[in-house]
């Protein structure tokens, strides 16, 4: 696929290089040019920065890996407004949360990903990578890392499929919890995990786990 992502942070940099190493075309647009160019030589595999427009162009899929208070400004950048995104699957990464604290700073019963859906008139938004750090993604699938579950919401089947792919291509598995009516649980959960870890807890402690048998007898009885 071809692939432009926006932002040069982390979470850019290991999917970035996850991608490209899966054999996708991946483009860099930044607002600071130079940082784009220090990234996509870093990621070599044919990684190229350009002007953040140009990264959403003939794109397949955009991922939009900025802060969530640089969302705006991004995508004002790129013309989002001018309907540039129409039809594109555009992933959301975002978390909105108080730093140390993980409570959600959108206002109540709004969310990230539907403020990205306003802001980028046609877009196929889909929620999704939110809820892990970005070294999670900076091995191969093949290095031994445990895979993981990448929940994600969308109102797209389309969409949900291309972006499904792409959690598969850096070693994780796609679950889709709903259409973007839901996701406001999900930027939740992130405000969860969040509250945790920096409390000192393990999150995954905290989430029951059930076998796939057990689940089967629950669903029959």
């Amino acid at each position: 696929m071809r692939i432009g992502i926006l932002g040069t942070g982390t979470l850019a940099a290991a999917l970035g290089e996850g991608w490209a190493r899966a054999g996708h075309e991946v483009v860099i647009g930044g607002r600071s040019q130079v940082k784009a160019e220090k990234l996509a030589e870093r990621l070599e595999h044919k990684v190229l920065a350009v002007a953040p427009r140009e990264a959403v162009t003939g794109r397949d899929a955009v991922l939009l890996a900025v802060l969530w208070d640089g969302v705006e400004e991004m995508l004002g950048l790129v013309g989002a407004s001018d309907g540039v995104l129409q039809g594109m699957p555009l992933i959301d990464p975002t978390n909105a949360v108080a730093h140390g604290v993980g409570t959600l700073l959108t206002e109540h019963g709004k969310t990230m990903a539907g403020r990205i859906a306003e802001l980028a008139p046609g877009a196929r938004v889909v929620k999704a990578f939110h809820l892990f750090p970005a070294e999670q993604w900076t091995s191969p699938p093949s290095g031994g890392r445990a895979c993981v579950t990448v929940a994600m919401c969308g109102d797209d089947p389309t969409a949900l499929n291309v972006v499904g792919e792409l959690v598969r291509d850096v070693g994780g598995v796609p679950a889709t919890l709903g259409t973007l009516d839901r996701v406001r649980q999900l930027e939740e959960v992130a405000g969860f995990v969040i509250g945790l870890a920096f409390a000192g807890f393990d999150p995954g402690s905290a989430v029951p786990h059930v076998p796939s048998n057990d689940r089967h007898a629950g669903s029959q009885g």
